[in-house]
Order: C-alpha cells, then sequence, then structure tokens
C-alpha cells in the first residue's frame, strides 16, 4: 500500500460521502505498496467511531477488472477468511469514481506485518493460503493469468540485454538460459483454480503466529495451486537481503498448506520448476520497474537482483528435494 493521489482533507471527506460512514475525523496515507493509494480512515458518527481502509487505484489496475477482484475479496471473506472485506455503498455498489479513478471503502484488519517470518508464521501463511485456494474455487468469476512466462519474455525484452547488464555482467545469458529451460520443462496439467499469486509477507497480517488479514489480491489471477505455493515459499523463506535460504521455514510452510490441501505427487516433482519459474517472474517485473522512469516509486522500488540470488538456490534443488512430505518442524528459522 503506499499513496501516489494528493488529496486534501476535505477531498477525502467528499469522497467517502457515497458510503455515508459518518463525519471523517482523521485519514493517515499508509506508505507501505508499490500499486495503489491507501489512508487509514476514522471516521464518527455521533459516539460511534470506525476505521477503514480506502483505496484508490491507480495506473497497475484496470477497473474493469474490479469485479472480479473486489468480488473475489467479498466471496472470500463470506466464506471467513481474514480479508479486507469491500464495505458496499449506499446504493450498494462496491466502488466509486473521483478525478477518474477507482476508489474502495474496506474493512480495516487488525495485526502487523512481520519482515522476517519464523516458521511458525510460514506454516500459517501457507495453511491460508491453502484456504484461499478452496474457498475461491467456489467463486463464479475467473481472471486469466496476465503474468504468465509470455509477459516475463516481454518485460525481459523491453528491459533488453545492456540495461540488464548493468545490474549484473551475466544476467542477459543466465535469463536466456532460464527462459529457454522453463519453455522445456513447464507442466500443463496440475490441479489449477484462483491463485493469489502475490503473497509475500507484507501482504499477512500476524498477531503472533495467527494471520488476521490477507491483503492485496490485484494480482489473483487462475493458475496453478502449486505455482502459487511456490511463489510463498520464494517470499516466506528466503532472506530478503542476503538470499539466505530458510528450510524449516519451508517444510512448515508446505506442511502447513497441507493441513488443508494435500498436495500430488505430480505437483511435488514440479516445485522446482515452479520455483525457478517463480524467480523470473520477479526478476522481469522488478526489472522492469527498474528502469521505468514512470513506475510508481512511492513504496521504492525493488532490487531485482533478490531474486536472481534466489534463483541460483532453487537451481540447485531437484525433485528429490520435494519428494517426501515434510515433518512439519516450526522450529528455529
Amino acid at each position: 500500500m503506499a499513496v501516489y493521489s494528493d488529496y486534501s482533507p476535505a477531498e477525502l471527506a467528499a469522497l467517502l460521502r457515497p458510503w455515508d460512514v459518518g463525519d471523517l475525523e482523521r485519514a493517515q496515507p499508509i506508505a507501505a505498496g508499490v500499486s495503489n493509494s491507501n489512508w487509514h480512515v476514522h471516521t464518527r458518527r455521533g459516539a460511534a467511531r470506525t476505521r477503514h481502509v480506502l483505496t484508490v487505484f491507480e495506473r497497475r489496475i484496470d477497473p474493469a477488472e474490479l469485479p472480479f477482484f473486489l468480488g473475489l475479496v467479498d466471496h472470500l471473506g463470506r466464506g471467513g477468511l481474514p480479508v479486507p472485506a469491500p464495505v458496499p455503498t449506499v446504493s450498494g455498489e462496491l466502488w466509486t469514481w473521483h478525478r477518474g479513478k477507482a476508489a474502495a471503502l474496506l474493512h480495516f484488519l487488525p495485526g502487523e506485518v512481520i519482515d522476517r517470518p519464523d516458521a511458525a508464521q510460514a506454516r500459517s501463511a501457507g495453511r491460508a493460503l491453502a484456504r484461499i485456494h478452496l474457498r475461491a474455487a467456489s467463486f463464479a468469476k475467473g481472471r486469466r493469468q496476465t503474468l504468465g512466462r509470455a509477459a516475463w519474455r516481454r518485460m525481459l525484452d523491453a528491459v533488453g540485454p545492456d540495461r540488464l547488464a548493468t545490474l549484473a555482467p551475466d544476467l542477459p545469458a543466465l535469463l536466456a538460459e532460464e527462459l529457454a529451460f522453463l519453455d522445456r520443462n513447464w507442466p500443463d496439467r496440475l490441479p489449477s483454480g484462483i491463485a493469489h499469486c502475490d503473497l509475500f509477507p507484507d501482504n499477512v497480517l500476524l498477531d503472533g503466529a495467527r494471520v488476521t488479514g490477507l491483503l492485496d489480491f490485484y494480482f489473483a489471477a487462475t493458475d496453478f495451486y502449486a505455482y502459487d505455493l511456490a511463489i510463498a515459499v520464494l517470499a516466506w523463506c528466503f532472506d530478503e537481503r542476503d538470499g539466505a535460504f530458510a528450510r524449516p521455514r519451508l517444510e512448515a510452510m508446505i506442511a502447513g498448506y497441507e493441513e488443508h490441501r494435500p498436495l500430488l505427487a505430480a505437483e511435488r516433482r514440479a516445485m522446482p520448476v515452479l520455483l525457478r519459474g517463480g524467480c523470473l517472474r520477479f526478476i522481469a517485473s522488478r526489472a522492469a520497474d527498474w528502469f521505468d522512469a514512470d513506475a510508481p516509486s512511492a513504496g521504492g522500488r525493488k532490487d531485482p537482483l533478490a531474486f536472481v540470488r534466489r534463483l541460483h538456490v532453487c537451481r540447485s534443488l531437484d525433485a528429490s528435494f520435494f519428494s517426501d512430505p515434510p515433518q512439519g518442524a516450526i522450529a528455529g528459522a
């Protein structure tokens, strides 16, 4: 979450009127994130005070896709998942318009983002991801994956080898090799459905090891469930700063996931390839943002090399690493 649009207090108060949630007492910009503008908004009606999150959708969100995104979150919330469900306006809409941009009011969720999660927290995140997959299977709408292998190649081609080489001299050759490997080895028949596709620690609110909030479903799309789990492993089981791999977190996350949805043998065999694909996705998207002068920067551009370091680890893994169900150790890193 972040803020890219500048609104005065009076304008924010006017923006809130379609929801009839009372008078705006104060609005606090939310600095984290890279896609939308967000505020904690505190309102009052008589003695009753409420707190919500106001989101203004910026350039990366196509308003035509809001029925899917907000409808999915509403569906997950009705299924008991801790998500920031949209608050309907007085006319029953899930979003409104202001200055040509869509805006939604979301329920506030307690908890905090953990920068360096431990194994118990990774296990809880795995449980939550499986619950997303199971509940979303009954959602009537779908969305095509727009960040698949063809998109990775397009983004890397747009950046070009010369600029990629400024990040690391051997990076263009490494990425070309990886793209060819993925073209040869990407699975085509694994269980699939609506996937979150971005379950990083900054999209999960925690109270200790208990998940209190699941955020940012704006990359959700139909994809392999195991690929969504691979993205979560990349996000939760490596250190962002030095790329160190924390196997206890991986074992805990997979064990937590399998409490609700056991993996098939084919999904386990595919996991090394899916992890390498997840690395390519984030190398490509981060590199595209890194060299895009118009990319939103309020939340800070993210280093593509963090996923290059993960990629080198994932290239050393084979299917035997995932062949046996994890023992579920949750102590340590």
